[in-house]
């Protein structure tokens, strides 16, 4: 067995976590229009973009692996968890085509006044760990759905989960310049929130598909 078929069984899974976060964390709110402010401010950026992708990273790992070690002795409670799993998916894949009908936009300020370091970091901090969906979002839906993953592949799944938020922050961030323009079109939401919708139900499908095998 070379080292391309060892590696082999971890990429759907890092892309199944990848995909997850990605549809769940690129949306219109308060954090990203935050990420996206420092960035066309230049403003502490890269400690901003840090730590936004290390919290969302380490509430993903814990998840996952809280998650699996409290469902590893009861498969029944995780075969109902991956069930809500995906009718929350099914559900928030409806809601986000739902708003692929409807204009919306992301827009950032630059007319505030600019904030030092600490200053920036606590604002992301905020933005961040005060929001209750974001516990929701990484630590049961992500780590409920990692959690059903064989433990030999929780992290490969964690680790797609956590470059999904860098790679949004970082593109938020250190991008602003150029996507802001494309942030603000409508339509580019439209577009984006239909692909996120397509990939929420396949997701919900996915996990349907892994219940009734196990049964």
């Amino acid at each position: 067995m070379n080292f391309f078929d060892t590696l082999s069984p971890a990429w759907p899974v890092f892309a199944q976590g990848l995909a997850l976060s990605l549809g769940l964390i690129v949306a219109i709110g308060a954090q990203n229009a935050f990420v996206l402010r420092q960035g066309l401010r230049r403003e502490h950026v890269v400690a901003v973009v840090a730590f936004c992708a290390l919290a969302d990273a380490l509430l993903i790992a814990a998840g996952v692996l809280g998650m699996a070690q409290a469902l590893g002795e009861r498969p029944g409670l995780a075969r109902a968890l991956a069930l809500a799993g995906a009718v929350f998916l099914a559900v928030y894949g409806w809601q986000a085509l739902r708003r692929a009908r409807h204009a919306h936009q992301l827009t950032a300020s630059e007319g505030t006044p600019g904030l030092s370091l600490r200053a920036a970091v606590l604002q992301a901090a905020a933005f961040t760990l005060l929001n209750p969906h974001v516990y929701l979002d990484t630590v049961l839906l992500v780590g409920s759905i990692g959690a059903q993953q064989p433990p030999a592949l929780q992290g490969a799944f964690v680790a797609g989960a956590s470059v999904a938020s860098l790679m949004w922050f970082s593109a938020l961030g250190l991008g602003a310049r150029w996507l802001a323009p494309l942030f603000a079109r409508p339509r580019a939401w439209q577009v984006l929130d239909a692909l996120i919708g397509a990939t929420m139900w396949l997701l919900s499908g996915l996990l349907v598909r892994h219940v009734l095998a196990g049964l």
